[in-house]
């Protein structure tokens, strides 16, 4: 894979992630090449990375678009998403050392003041939560898992609706980080695995209201028109 085509990818899938390519949004290569500074070639391979990712889809013209995530294709996602971050919370506790537990406790007090600040910052938090994740994800040191998660992580309606969240969901989620941390701390498997099972649930159920409820504004947004 050529330079061109790996910074090609990293800047479309940001766009994606983003919202500045929202959902259901033409991909068109020669507009995208411009935006990316490289040539047509790299944006197509980044394109097909991006369709094995499920962030893309073709029609059946070969034309190719921003995929848009059902609340079924999201929840099979977290479905999956515990099963695997499970699996890496217990990894992750039995090879952890005193040093990476300051980095996650750093992490999550830094996710604790986004939080605080007088209107929640949003991004700060979803940025701080994908470190802490990746944090965890590293120190269970297993390439395949990593490459597993790779595919599932925040489709671009999570981030959308992410700010919906209230003060009380985003700390629920700080809370559970504490959790983790202390079974981290104790070297127990067990625990952090259902600790991490429980809080990629609860995200979920979280995400499928804070969606419910950003549906609701954008209808009634229109209705108002």
């Amino acid at each position: 894979m050529s330079r061109a085509s790996d910074r090609a990818y990293a800047q479309v899938r940001e766009m994606i992630l983003s919202g500045e390519l929202p959902s259901g949004a033409h991909l068109v290569e020669e507009v995208l090449a411009e935006r990316c500074g490289v040539s047509r070639t790299p944006v197509r391979e980044a394109l097909r990375r991006l369709e094995a990712e499920l962030l893309v889809k073709r029609s059946a013209t070969q034309r190719m678009y921003v995929a848009d995530w059902s609340l079924d294709d999201v929840a099979e996602a977290f479905d999956l998403r515990a099963v695997l971050e499970s699996m890496v919370a217990r990894r992750a506790a039995e090879r952890i050392d005193s040093q990476t537990l300051e980095q996650l406790r750093a992490c999550n007090f830094a996710i604790k003041a986004a939080i605080c600040a007088k209107k929640p910052d949003v991004g700060g938090f979803l940025d701080g939560n994908r470190e802490f994740h990746a944090i965890i994800l590293k120190t269970a040191d297993s390439p395949r898992l990593a490459a597993l998660l790779g595919t599932l992580i925040e489709q671009p309606v999570v981030w959308r609706t992410a700010h919906h969240y209230g003060r009380e969901e985003l700390m629920r989620s700080h809370h559970e980080h504490d959790e983790l941390i202390a079974a981290f701390e104790r070297a127990d498997g067990g625990w952090a695995e259902a600790i991490m099972a429980a809080h990629v649930r609860r995200a979920f159920h979280a995400y499928a209201d804070a969606h419910k409820g950003a549906l609701l504004a954008d209808a009634l947004e229109e209705a108002a028109e």
